[in-house]
């Protein structure tokens, strides 16, 4: 998946602004991708700007079509976003139809979380 300029509907800054203020240092990255592209908004400066961006995008954009109609009925409600961790963080990933975000971060709680989807999910909007 090629590095590539995202849609201009949304607001990069907003999206940066946001998650910066929401997470704070705990940000690690902030990425926006669509089928055919990402680009990344932001690296904090302490990571290794060789990481494999493609890949991470080319498996979180596989959500795209199918993760919110695969658990379209369930008795939990509707799919909302995804968390991952990892042995040295955790990744955010929140959809709206053909384009998402998802972000990197250290440890921080389930609510800024879901602070941090809300307020991404409104900008994707």
């Amino acid at each position: 998946m090629p590095d590539s300029s995202p849609s201009e509907e949304i607001s990069l800054e907003d999206l940066t602004g946001t998650c910066r203020a929401i997470i704070g240092d705990n940000l690690r990255s902030i990425t926006y991708f669509t089928e055919s592209s990402h680009t990344q908004l932001y690296l904090r400066s302490d990571l290794d700007q060789d990481a494999d961006l493609a890949g991470f995008t080319d498996l979180e954009s596989r959500g795209l079509d199918g993760a919110p109609i695969a658990y379209r009925g369930s008795e939990l409600g509707n799919y909302l976003y995804t968390i991952r961790a990892f042995e040295f963080g955790y990744l955010l990933r929140v959809l709206k139809n053909s384009r998402g975000v998802f972000i990197t971060t250290d440890n921080i709680t389930l609510q800024d979380f879901s602070e941090a989807y809300v307020a991404i999910k409104q900008i994707l909007t």
